[in-house]
């Protein structure tokens, strides 16, 4: 196995990084594991929870990360839209004996 050295610059890359990591290995361990001619559907359903729970995580922590930025930033100016006005409707006619 060739050793690989990555650097993360924000703690963003490197949760992200610790992540992939360890959704490789677990992807690893299924393949190995898994029965003949069932390694691609074992894998695939290893893999396409994992892939999305990964992105979940890195979009949390990437929101998480910009929140108090943007609470110090306060709202972005500008003008509110007004609200539309409700539709218009005919008056009743007064009933005709």
């Amino acid at each position: 196995m060739t050793l690989r050295t990555y650097q993360a610059d924000t703690p963003l890359q490197a949760l992200l990084l610790e992540q992939a990591l360890l959704m490789a290995r677990q992807i690893e361990q299924v393949a190995r594991d898994a029965p003949d001619g069932r390694v691609l559907a074992e894998l695939e359903a290893a893999a396409v929870p994992a892939g999305r729970e990964l992105t979940r995580r890195a979009v949390e922590a990437a929101a998480q990360a910009q929140a108090p930025a943007a609470e110090k930033r306060g709202r972005r100016p500008g003008s509110a839209r007004p609200a539309p006005a409700p539709p218009r409707t005919r008056a009743a006619r007064p009933a005709t004996p």
